[in-house]
């Protein structure tokens, strides 16, 4: 017991001071979410059907939010996309620069945002956010939604107007959403467990449901 109250406090500890820290040090750990990200994204694998390769920078994404809380998460995730649009190589494939933000899979980057944006604005408004099931919902939610939809639109594009190709949604699925599902799935779960984990289950910023969390029966 003395140890999972322990624990407790230091990830509270942790999670406050995280909200508290200056904006030049919040900048410094931003900048560390997105070389993370940009880490990630080398680890990927090429389908020879797709244009869209499977990585691992989504799972960087999905925790962004929550390790760096409303604005930061997001603002970590710009900080990458911007960087890489500048010409910094950590993109897929040690890409960078405009064309590729303009190619086929700029739009899942600009969907990246999106996401740490909506994960970190639910890890510190609500304490309910940080269970497990709710953590998994949000995950899904912001893969499924705010990422893929960006992604499928400017895919959709880059093949009409680059490819000369019509995109049929049937077609647009097939190449930039189905071959990733599984393991969108996989890494939500994961993201999801760390999130239960490490997030505290006490208010650390007047959070809205602070007073009546303890009711609610979720893992």
């Amino acid at each position: 017991m003395a140890v999972a109250v322990r624990l407790n406090q230091t990830k509270y500890d942790i999670f406050r001071w995280r909200y508290e820290l200056s904006v030049p040090k919040k900048l410094v750990m931003a900048l560390g979410m997105a070389m993370l990200t940009g880490l990630l994204a080398q680890a990927r694998i090429y389908l020879p059907w797709s244009p869209v390769p499977v990585t691992g920078q989504t799972f960087a994404v999905l925790l962004a939010g929550v390790l760096l809380g409303r604005w930061w998460g997001g603002i970590s995730l710009t900080i990458y996309g911007g960087l890489g649009m500048a010409g910094v190589p950590w993109f897929a494939g040690l890409n960078g620069g405009f064309a590729y933000m303009a190619g086929p899979t700029g739009g899942y980057i600009v969907g990246f945002i999106l996401a740490a944006l909506f994960l970190g604005y639910f890890t510190d408004k609500y304490i309910r956010s940080r269970s497990f099931l709710s953590m998994l919902v949000l995950m899904l939610f912001a893969n499924f939604i705010l990422i893929y939809v960006p992604g499928l639109l400017q895919l959709g594009l880059w093949l009409n107007l680059i490819k000369g190709e019509p995109a049929t949604f049937t077609g647009l699925l097939t190449i930039g959403a189905i071959p990733f599902i599984a393991g969108d799935i996989t890494k939500a779960v994961v993201a999801a467990l760390i999130a239960r984990g490490a997030t505290p289950k006490t208010a650390y910023n007047g959070e809205v449901d602070k007073d009546k969390w303890s009711r609610w029966r979720l893992p």
